[in-house]
C-alpha cells in the first residue's frame, strides 16, 4: 500500500515482519540455553520484560554497519486499527545508533536526507539510491554528521516532511550542515505531505520524486576557498525601474509591474498583473557561479466564490 515494491528491496536491507514466531524458534524457556538468549534479547529491546515481542506486527528495518552487524532497529505498525495509545513508530532502546543505507554516502557526495526510513525507502524504490533517513523530526545525530564527514559528502538535500516541525528542523539542520562546509537543498513537497505521501498521489514515482529533486531550494553553502565567488549582488532597483517585458492577454505586464508595491525586503520583488500576484525571491542566496536559482510563487486571489490558488517553483536559471 505505500508502494515500497522493488523486488530487491527486502534483500538489500534485509526487512522483517515481526508476527510473534520468534519465541518459536529459540530453545526452550526451562533449558539454559533459552533463559540466556531471551535474557539477552530483553537487553537489547528485542523482548520485552511481559515476554512479548517488542516489534510485534511491525515491519522491521534493522541499520547495519560496514561489517552487517545491527546497531538500531526501526519497527513500523503493519495495521491501523491499534489500540489507543499504541505507538506506530517503534525503535530499541536508548539512543539511536548507526546511518542507514552508509554504502551511500561512499558511492555519492550528494545525499538526499529524508525524515523518515519509510520515506527514504520511497526514493530508493524510485531509483534514486543516494538516500539515508533521519530517526524522525529530531532525529539527526552525531554520527549521521561523523558518516558526513568521513565520506566526504559535499551537497545534502533535505527531503523532511512538508510540515511546520520539517520545515523547522530542515532550517535547523542546514545552519549545522552549512557550518560543516556542505552545501544545503530543501526538498518541497507540496504543504502537508511527506515523500511517500506525495510519490503515492503523484504517479510514476520516479518522475515526480525527480521532480521536486531538480526544483529543490537551494539554502546555501559556507563559503568556498577554492572557488572564486560571484560578486555580491546588487540591490533590487526601485519598483519604478522595472525591466521592459512582453505584453501578454491584452495586459501591458510593464506597465502592471510598475504599479506594484515596493519590494517587501531587498531580497523579494512583488508584482501584480490582474489577480495574479507574482513573488520573486532567493537571488541573494547565489553565492557561487554555479549557481543562479530563484525561487518564484505566483498566487491568484479568490474570486466568484473559487478558493484562492497559488503555484511554487525553483528555476534555475543557469540551465
Amino acid at each position: 500500500a505505500r508502494g515500497l515494491d522493488h523486488p530487491e528491496l527486502i534483500a538489500r536491507f534485509k526487512l522483517g515482519y515481526a508476527n510473534r514466531t520468534l519465541g518459536l524458534r529459540l530453545p526452550t524457556r526451562d533449558r539454559q540455553a533459552g533463559s540466556d538468549i531471551r535474557s539477552r534479547l530483553q537487553k537489547v529491546g528485542i523482548y520485552r520484560e511481559s515476554g512479548h515481542e517488542h516489534f510485534n506486527g511491525s515491519l522491521v528495518v534493522p541499520v547495519l554497519d560496514g561489517d552487517g552487524n545491527v546497531l538500531e532497529a526501526y519497527g513500523r505498525k503493519i495495521r491501523d486499527d491499534l489500540r489507543k495509545g499504541t505507538p506506530s513508530h517503534l525503535y530499541l532502546p536508548g539512543p539511536h545508533r548507526g546511518v542507514w543505507n552508509e554504502q551511500a554516502l561512499a558511492e555519492s557526495s550528494e545525499i538526499i536526507l529524508c525524515e523518515a526510513l519509510i520515506d527514504a525507502m520511497t526514493f530508493w524504490c524510485a531509483g534514486f539510491t543516494n538516500v539515508t533517513a533521519a530517526y524522525g523530526v529530531e532525529g539527526f545525530t552525531s554520527e549521521h554528521l561523523a558518516a558526513l564527514r568521513r565520506h566526504g559528502t559535499r551537497r545534502v538535500l533535505i527531503a523532511y516532511d512538508r510540515d511546520d516541525a520539517g520545515d523547522r528542523a530542515a532550517a535547523k539542520l542546514a545552519v549545522e550542515l552549512i557550518a560543516e562546509g556542505i552545501e544545503c537543498l530543501r526538498v518541497r513537497f507540496p504543504k502537508g505531505l511527506d515523500a511517500n505521501a506525495y510519490a503515492l498521489k503523484l504517479t510514476p514515482a520516479h518522475q515526480s520524486l525527480g521532480l521536486v529533486l531538480r526544483q529543490a531550494e537551494w539554502i546555501g553553502r559556507a563559503p568556498d576557498t577554492d572557488t572564486e565567488l560571484m560578486p555580491p549582488v546588487t540591490a533590487v532597483p526601485p519598483a519604478t525601474a522595472v525591466p521592459v517585458l512582453p505584453s501578454a492577454a491584452g495586459v501591458d505586464v510593464a506597465a502592471a509591474a510598475a504599479a506594484a508595491p515596493p519590494p517587501a525586503t531587498d531580497d523579494e520583488l512583488l508584482i501584480t498583473q490582474g489577480e495574479r500576484h507574482w513573488r520573486v525571491r532567493g537571488w541573494k542566496k547565489n553565492l557561487s557561479p554555479e549557481q543562479m536559482r530563484v525561487n518564484l510563487q505566483v498566487r491568484r486571489s479568490a474570486a466568484d466564490g473559487a478558493p484562492e490558488s497559488y503555484h511554487v517553483d525553483t528555476l534555475d536559471l543557469y540551465a
